[in-house]
């Protein structure tokens, strides 16, 4: 690829049909070696530097003084204004206020709390895998990968059983919808659930996350009813969305190099740990974190001025050759793998030891039960910038005999 073809493409980046068809993992390549801090001209996105280089992108996500992320983290069309969880929730806050919002959450992710979660994790997913082996074919993306995740939020945030079903369907439709109009009704309908649950637990505190969100202070003063909302919905997606787009994924990838999942099937127990750091990393979930330069800095050669825009291409980083051996190449004993799937720095992703028991469940479970596996139809890529991931994956099961799953 010549500087005049990335000239011409390097557009879409930020055009989702680019996505659907796979990631642009040459352009990123070309990027990564001539241009790794590159300007895009403000168009129908203001205009921003994209990283694409491993050290570029860590150094911005590690630096949270001097590339904010409190003005938003993604990548929004002008039309569409500012970001409205900006400075307002955890993921979109700097310190003090980040500091505040995770440390009122942080104990529900801690080892002891996780560890009381194990037996439900390994029952939901024994169930979840085996009612998919029993149909003989499944729908993985919706019908598993998005089963655990959802069910373990659910369970945090103390939903009702009765409200769990209409949760899970506009879960489902606000990240799989076939349009961006069903995508923002969903949304919209799960903040006005949230919305009603936060007066109700504000009137009625529980044990939940919800309850404690609705209690936090921040100088003195309750935090806003919106903004209590915008913090259950954050959760939610940051809950859920990670682990159902590396889940299925990862299940992709697997079936692709079919040698990975006999080694993973034929030894699971010392090669999990590896396998799900390596399909992390390949898969990378969220394609990219966006952050706002507080101050002028010197970044890959280039000068970034106070209030620019700065676009850290996650997915390009973890392909990075001066940080990956063969990174081209699925390796589920690959080690080290210091992958920025998960993020790095003050915004290091809070759930990430909770998204590895789940994806290690799935994982366990698909290793036991099933015999063979394999696609039921083309899986269909997801058309976002955002997001990097499957909208459909189909996939037809057979039962393990009794004798190799023991």
């Amino acid at each position: 690829m010549t500087g005049s073809d990335v000239r011409e493409r390097i557009g879409s980046l930020v055009d989702g049909e680019t996505y659907r068809h796979g990631n642009p993992f040459a352009l990123w390549r070309w990027m990564r070696e001539n241009e790794p801090v590159a300007w895009h001209e403000p168009g129908v996105f203001p205009g921003f530097w994209s990283l694409t280089g491993y050290d570029e992108v860590k150094e911005v996500l590690r630096d949270a003084s001097t590339f904010s992320s409190s003005s938003g983290i993604l990548l929004r069309p002008l039309a569409q204004g500012d970001d409205p969880g900006s400075n307002r929730t955890l993921a979109l806050s700097d310190p003090p206020r980040h500091n505040v919002l995770r440390g009122a959450i942080a104990g529900w992710f801690a080892p002891r709390n996780l560890r009381r979660l194990s037996q439900t994790l390994d029952t939901t997913a024994e169930s979840t895998v085996r009612k998919a082996v029993a149909a003989g074919r499944t729908e993985f993306v919706t019908d598993v990968a998005a089963t655990l995740p959802l069910d373990v939020v659910c369970t945090f945030l103390d939903i009702p059983d009765a409200d769990r079903p209409s949760l899970v369907e506009w879960s489902s439709e606000a990240f799989c919808a076939g349009t961006a109009e069903e995508r923002t009704l969903a949304h919209l309908q799960i903040l006005d659930y949230f919305g009603d649950l936060v007066e109700q637990r504000r009137a009625r505190p529980g044990d939940d996350l919800v309850s404690v969100l609705a209690g936090v202070r921040h100088e003195g003063e309750l935090l806003p009813l919106e903004e209590v909302v915008l913090n259950c919905d954050n959760l939610l997606v940051g809950g859920t969305e990670n682990v159902r787009l590396a889940m299925s994924g990862g299940m992709l990838a697997l079936l692709e190099h079919p040698d990975q999942w006999e080694l993973l099937r034929g030894d699971f127990e010392g090669t999990v740990d590896t396998a799900i750091e390596e399909l992390l990393r390949w898969t990378s979930s969220a394609t990219h974190i966006m952050r706002r330069a507080t101050r002028d800095v010197v970044l890959g050669g280039q000068r970034i001025r106070s209030g620019d825009l700065v676009a850290c291409w996650l997915t390009s980083a973890n392909f990075d050759p001066r940080h990956f051996r063969d990174p081209d190449v699925l390796d589920i004993r690959r080690t080290p793998n210091r992958h920025l799937a998960l993020g790095a720095g003050p915004h290091y992703c809070i759930g990430t030891q909770l998204a590895k028991m789940e994806i290690r469940a799935v994982l366990r479970e698909f290793c036991a039960q099933v015999g063979e596996v394999a696609l039921d139809g083309a899986p269909e890529r997801l058309d976002s910038i955002v997001v990097n991931g499957l909208r459909t994956l189909p996939l037809r099961l057979t039962p393990r005999e009794p004798a190799a799953r023991a």
